[in-house]
Parts: C-alpha cells; structure tokens; sequence
C-alpha cells in the first residue's frame, strides 16, 4: 500500500454499515473479538454442521467399492459436477485470498477469475477432458503412468500430495482466522473443530460426500458472502463513486483499472508487465492448476458420461465469471471504506494488527447484523470446508491409488484400498494442521499459494500437455522434464530469497512484487520442463503409436458424440462463455 493513503474520516466508519458493528473495528488491539453472536447465528452455524455431518453419514452405505469412494460412481451430472468443480475452488482460500489480494494489489486480482481461469476451464473441457475421461484413470498421475512410465507417476503423485497438504494447510489457517476476528475464538482450537468435522464427512463418504456438500456449500457461500457487495454497492453509491473514492483514498488511479496499467512494471501496484500476467498466470498457472491439478479434475471425472464430463467445467466457468462480484468487490470496498491500514500476514501477527487476509471477515462485521452474521460466517466456513476437502480427498486418492497401491501394496482387495482411503484422509488432515502455521511467514494467503503453484503446477502442465499433444515424448523424456522444472522453480525462489537482487532476473524488473514473481518463475519452469522434455525425447526411443491409443492426440479415436441439439453441444456453450469473458475484459480494461 502506498505511504499517502488517506483514511475516510471515523465517523463514516460509524455511521455506515446496517450492523451497528463498525465501531468495534476501530478498537485495538485489532485482534480481539468483534461481534457476539445472537442466538440465531449460533443456531445457523449449528445446523450447517449438522448437515455436513447427516450428509456424510447418509451417502456412507453408497460408498462401499473404490470406485464409488474414490470417483463417486461416476454418477454425477454435468449440472452437479460443474458446480462441485468450481465450488472445490471456491473455498476459504478463494473467499479470504483474493479479497486480501484485491486490498494488496487493486483489481488486478481479479485477472485471477478471467484470464487466469476462463480459457483454461474451456480449454479442460473442450480438449484435454475427452483423453482424461476414456483412459478411466482416478488421478493426474494416474494419467502419467499409463504415458510416462512408474517414475514419472511417483514424482508426481508425491509433489501433489505434499502441495495438498500444504494447500490444506492453508484451509485451516483461514478458517482459524475467520473464528479468531469475528468470534474472537482460540485460533488452536477453531483449526482443530473444523478439520475434525471435514475428517469425517470426508472419510464417511469419499468423493461421493465432498461433491454433495460442495453443492450445499455452493449455495451457502452465495447466500451468506452476496451481502457484502450488495450492502456495500449502496453505501458507496454504485461502481463510479466507488473507484473514485479508492483513487482518492491511495492518490492513485492504478488499482482500479483491468489491464491499461500493464505496459510497464511500474505502472500498477503488482509490478508486473502484461507477458508476466498473460503467459506466467493466465497460460502457465492457470492451464496447469486447471487442467492438471487434481483436485478440480477429480470433480470432472465424477461425470456420468463423456458429454457431461466435457460439459461441467464449462458450467463452471460460467460460474465462476461471477465469483468475483462476492470475492474482488469486497476488497475494493475494504480500500474505499476502511479508516485503518491493512498490513502482509507477517507484520500483523507481530504488531497485532489486522492483515489482508482479513478483509472478508472485517466487511462481513461491517455490514450484517443478527442472523445475517451467522450467515455470513456460515458462508465463509462451508468455503472453508469446501476446500478443505477438496484437497483431503484429492491427497486420499493420490495415496491410496498412485503411491500406496502402484509401489507399496499392489494385490490388496478392494475393500482393503477403500479402509486406506479412510484412514489416510484421517491422516492428510492430522498432517495439514501441522503446515497451517506456515501461512504465518507469508504476505499473504494468495502470494503462499501461488508459490506453492510455481513449484508443483507450472512443470507439471508442462510434462502433462506435451504428453497429450506430441506422440514422440518419451517416458524418460517425461520424468527428466518434470524433475528439472520443479528444481528450476524452487532454485529461483531460493536464489531470490538469500539475494534479493536477483528479482531483476528471474521476474526481469526489481519492481516486481511477490505475485509477479510468482507469475515469472513458474514461466521459467514451464520452459526448462518444456524444453527438457523435448531434448531428452528426441535422444530416446519413443513409444509406437498403437501403445499411446487413448493416451496422445493423433493416436486415439474418440467414442462417437451422444446425438444431441446444436444448443447442448459443448462447443456452443463453450463459445457463449468465451464471448462474456471478452466484453468483460473490455468493459473493465
């Protein structure tokens, strides 16, 4: 944030708002408990539980094979497993994450919902879901043992189940922090009463019971996080009040334009230029975490045919078009509204103050009153929970299937495979409380995360794309490429971290912030895996093309497509999102 941010006056603060909470904000120390709760906010945040809970419970007996426990029957329809898809995402890194990063770097964050997410769900859809989807496989490593070979699928499986339960972690944290702020509660115990309820819906019912509490989830996060922005939108008096009065709060007008800052590094507060934006996050980042990252694509593979499975992430790209209205708006209001300064996660934990990661539940005190706070923080706890688990069911598979099952015990019973996805989900949650903590040593929930993407995603989209799109990648082309894309990735934020000076280098501008970073490392990584991949294919002997049949592009005969109208093709609905997303962009620009 720059030095000259000017506050509104307090007495905006206090007469604003329909809660009648907004005085308690300028108390401090900041972290201490801001609102009680009525009776009926306790009896909502109950009953929410309580379903979770009935849910797992219910769909247990459904849930007795591998396959109903790992992949849900794939039973699922488009409708259900598009929402279940975008609502994985949608958790309380989402919710907490992007506002944050909203009051950090302006509406730049929102370049996280549209380019960093539009093309790459159209593009999982419509190109890559049909290999994923004939070859029946359970996980992204999965896939790559059947083209790479046992040691490519063991380096990833294990580089996606240890980001899982680092992104888990994460999870825990932001919940935590929701119940310490608002309710003032203990932040060991709030980590330790939402991770057990997940632990057991979760491993009651599998995938099977994280995809229908996702839908309930869905809905609640809309419900409870809406009030927000619509309160809000009123208060400051619609979309031109509300820029102004951010330009003239920061003396600035870059946190408030879409994409005309990005010809120079200077020239908006992320730092970063527009070939950072557009080939380090919206085609590296976003394609590999959308397209490779298993905990959405195990959404889609729930699908109960082809069609459907093609079908859902472009329903949930329609959604997720409109994610930003409860998540980007609430930290551009928190710019224009708030008569205090937010501070990187670090330097709050130390001072005491209220962090960017805080801005969802300070807004959500600022506009609701009895009731709506309880629907509130239900909302930001089912985003909690959905991405909770999300990510344990998500590791549960990865274990069970491409690391316990491929090397340690591969004749087992089913039955046997099924016990081990319940215990190990058990475990994955005991283990992500642990790496909870480590949120603390970050600016922010978004620059963590986004970190932890650069390492494991970026080279992984790598190795992932070229082994669907080119026949001639070999299996020690594969491995090699994504070995030396992950040590690429964390050499640079090593090398950045013990010489600051290097930023110059790997983000090519020392005004680059953390997230430009992020963008440009994951690009270096991308081409080094990209780059080895072909080099050490073109000096190893390829597979014949009848062995890559459902595997390769140009080796596989797709199933026929279901007869259908012009107008339930996913093409067509695939072109209408497209068509949004650029006048969007436009609208904004």
């Amino acid at each position: 944030m720059p030095d000259q941010f000017v506050f509104p006056p307090l007495t905006a603060w206090f007469q604003s708002g329909t809660a009648g909470h907004g005085i308690l904000l300028t108390l401090l120390p900041a972290r201490t408990q801001l609102i009680h709760l009525s009776a009926v906010d306790v009896l909502i945040i109950a009953v929410y539980f309580a379903m979770v809970l009935f849910i797992g419970f219910y769909v247990k007996s459904g849930t007795k094979t591998s396959k109903e426990f790992f992949m849900a029957g794939r039973e699922m329809t488009a409708w259900i497993a598009g929402l279940s898809f975008v609502s994985a995402n949608l958790g309380s890194l989402e919710l907490m994450g992007w506002a944050g990063s909203t009051y950090q770097y302006g509406i730049l964050a929102l370049h996280a919902y549209w380019v960093a997410a539009i093309p790459a769900m159209l593009f999982l859809g419509l190109v890559m879901m049909p290999f994923y989807y004939i070859s029946k496989v359970y996980s992204v490593p999965g896939y790559l043992h059947l083209r790479f070979g046992n040691p490519t699928r063991a380096f990833s499986a294990v580089s996606f189940a240890f980001m899982t339960i680092l992104m888990s972690g994460i999870n825990m944290y932001s919940m935590a922090l929701v119940m310490k702020v608002v309710l003032g509660w203990n932040l060991n115990f709030s980590i330790w009463l939402s991770s057990l309820v997940v632990a057991i819906y979760v491993a009651l019912g599998g995938l099977r019971s994280a995809i229908f509490n996702e839908i309930l989830q869905f809905v609640l996060i809309w419900a409870g996080a809406l009030l927000v922005p619509i309160l809000g939108m009123i208060e400051v008096g619609g979309w031109r009040n509300l820029t102004q009065r951010i330009q003239n709060n920061l003396g600035r007008s870059d946190y408030t334009h879409l994409w005309s800052t990005m010809g120079h590094f200077k020239d908006n507060p992320m730092g970063v230029h527009w070939t950072g934006l557009v080939l380090g996050w919206g085609f590296v980042l976003s394609f590999g975490y959308w397209t490779t990252d298993f905990l959405v694509v195990q959404r889609v593979l729930a699908a109960d045919s082809l069609r459907s499975a093609r079908l859902a992430p472009i329903i949930g790209a329609a959604f997720k078009m409109m994610v930003p209205l409860i998540v980007i708006l609430p930290g551009l209001m928190a710019l224009a509204v708030l008569p205090f300064h937010l501070l990187p996660e670090g330097v709050a934990v130390a001072t005491n103050g209220h962090s960017y990661n805080e801005v969802l539940p300070l807004m959500l005190v600022r506009y609701c009153g009895p009731g709506l706070i309880g629907l509130g923080v239900t909302a930001l706890i089912a985003g909690f929970m959905s991405g909770m688990a999300g990510n344990v069911s998500a590791f549960s598979t990865v274990w069970t299937y491409d690391i316990y099952g491929a090397f340690l015990n591969k004749k087992a019973p089913d039955a046997h495979y099924v016990a081990m996805g319940r215990w190990c989900t058990l475990i994955g949650v005991l283990v992500s409380v642990a790496t909870a903590y480590l949120v603390q040593h970050s600016a922010s929930i978004m620059d963590y995360a986004m970190q932890l993407f650069s390492f494991f995603i970026a080279p992984l989209f790598g190795t992932v794309i070229l082994g669907m799109l080119w026949k001639r990648a070999t299996n020690q082309g594969g491995f090699w490429g994504l070995l030396a894309g992950t040590l690429t990735s964390i050499g640079l934020w090593v090398w950045v971290a013990k010489n600051p000076s290097a930023l110059r280098y790997v983000a090519l501008s020392p005004d680059a912030k953390d997230m430009a970073e992020n963008m440009y490392r994951a690009l270096w990584a991308w081409l080094v895996c990209v780059s080895v991949t072909v080099l050490v294919s073109l000096l190893t002997e390829p597979r014949s093309v009848h062995e890559l049949e459902g595997l390769v592009m140009g080796a596989t005969t797709l199933p026929t497509r279901e007869k259908c109208h012009w107008y339930q093709e996913p093409i067509f609905w695939g072109g209408v999102v497209a068509c949004v997303f650029v006048v969007l962009n436009l609208a904004l620009w």
